[in-house]
């Protein structure tokens, strides 16, 4: 039945299944390191501590249904798989990609059959349930409800988007994060060590480990398929004897050059620096140029989107104020639907950045208002704008002589507002550039009817 494995049955390996001798030397090398315990799976602390609702599951044998959320390559068929094997209970998996209505249907039918005929439970796996329709979404709510299945799904994409209420309701919803580089590190060493894995037959050098890393963007399964690339590659063509992954047979074997690029130092910063300089300095194709580099050095995509962000305020401002709200719906986009799409996302935040017209009127503000506040130019708030609400407080002259500025023509009213320190202060100096030049000439009605010059 196309899209649906059962997993107890002696047919073959599976994502998540048990496997044979036979089965498990011929197995990927993500499949034979799948983690077999809640120990052996790696990050997702929170979700792995004791008396967390999956700890209750797993040891303590509850039938709670699942809806896993996360980044591909962070546990969910693992931990799937866990919940199946820590339970004695049969493992079924059913794709939304190819699986239907009727094959749906036919494994909670099965899961039935077995529970009364033997009185095993049945671990129903739905891996990407997000891309089934709301019929196939229906049809799990029986099996869900009656407690024929215990219902694990998986999706890469927000549940609250994309699985029905229902079914929602009915599960715990468990969120898992992207793995750190120091995570995918401790895959890919232990999948060189252990016996399971490469057992040792081959060393890694640093570079090439961190290649890997970079390459792996938190996706654990990603990170051992390009392992056993690279180590394939190794013992393929070594004529020597050597059996070192090398950066440049790392390189050759995912056909993917290294970006000289580190995290943790001077080209981090460097790259960093001429992206945000590019878009200031109005240059689009040069910052998709330093964009793409930190996007193929394996960046955190939430960095670069801060990072525009920041940008937004600091050099455009309100030249076009819509600058932040692209910015800001950028790192949203980022958050919600993750790598690779959000590249899409992330260039065209930094194109629309770099052709906006530029201001550093706001950011100048700021800081010149800051440093006089610094310097100590900070004197008492004029009575008439301080708080009167409460008994007495025209009594000491508070709010007394105050004008209401809607009261007022055009709604401005001329009085003083800023503390005598620093009352001919002019902080806001906006440019001619873009729409700040209609508000330059707003804004300096507004402070000569304000001041009443």
């Amino acid at each position: 039945m196309e899209g649906l494995f059962d997993i107890a049955q002696p047919s073959g390996p599976t994502r998540g299944g048990s496997l044979s001798d036979s089965d498990r030397a011929s197995a990927p090398l993500a499949v034979r390191m799948r983690p077999r315990t809640l120990e052996e799976l790696v990050g997702q602390s929170s979700l792995k501590a004791a008396g967390s609702p999956l700890h209750q599951v797993v040891e303590g044998g509850q039938s709670l249904s699942l809806l896993l959320w996360g980044p591909p390559g962070t546990g969910k068929t693992t931990i799937a798989s866990i919940v199946s094997k820590s339970t004695d209970r049969r493992f079924v998996e059913v794709s939304a990609v190819s699986a239907g209505v009727k094959e749906v249907r036919a494994a909670i039918d099965s899961a039935r059959a077995e529970l009364v005929a033997t009185g095993k439970e049945t671990v129903l796996f739905v891996d990407e349930v997000h891309r089934f329709s709301k019929a196939q979404q229906d049809a799990l709510l029986p099996g869900v409800e009656n407690r024929w299945v215990t219902l694990v799904a998986a999706t890469t994409e927000n549940p609250f988007f994309s699985v029905i209420s229902p079914l929602l309701s009915r599960s715990l919803l468990l969120r898992l994060e992207s793995l750190t580089d120091d995570d995918i590190r401790g895959v890919l060493m232990r999948a060189l060590e252990d016996e399971r894995g490469l057992g040792g037959s081959v060393t890694i050098s640093d570079e090439a480990l961190d290649h890997l890393v970079r390459l792996a963007g938190g996706d654990a399964r990603r990170s051992l398929t390009y392992l056993e690339a690279a180590a394939g590659a190794v013992s393929t063509s070594s004529t020597t004897g050597d059996s070192e992954i090398t950066l440049e047979a790392a390189e050759r074997a995912v056909d993917q050059a290294a970006v000289r690029y580190d995290r943790q130092g001077d080209q981090h910063y460097d790259v960093v620096s001429a992206f945000i300089k590019s878009v200031r300095g109005s240059d689009a194709d040069a910052a998709l140029h330093y964009l793409a580099r930190m996007i193929e050095a394996g960046e955190d995509p939430r960095f670069i989107a801060r990072r525009l962000m920041i940008l937004a305020s600091e050099d455009i401002g309100l030249a076009d104020s819509t600058a932040l709200q692209t910015a800001v719906a950028a790192a949203q986009t980022v958050q919600l639907i993750g790598m690779p799409e959000a590249q899409l996302t992330l260039a065209h935040a930094t194109i629309a950045l770099a052709v906006a017209p530029k201001s550093n009127a706001v950011t100048n503000a700021i800081f010149a208002a800051r440093a006089d506040v610094a310097a100590g130019k900070i004197g008492n708030v004029p009575p008439h704008l301080r708080d009167a609400h409460y008994e007495g407080a025209k009594k000491i002259g508070h709010g007394e002589t105050y004008k209401y500025a809607h009261d007022e023509p055009f709604g401005i009213a001329t009085q003083q507002y800023a503390p005598d320190a620093v009352a001919d202060a002019e902080y806001y100096r906006p440019t001619a550039h873009g729409a700040e030049a209609g508000v330059k000439e707003r804004w300096e009605k507004i402070r000569g009817i304000v001041r009443g010059s």
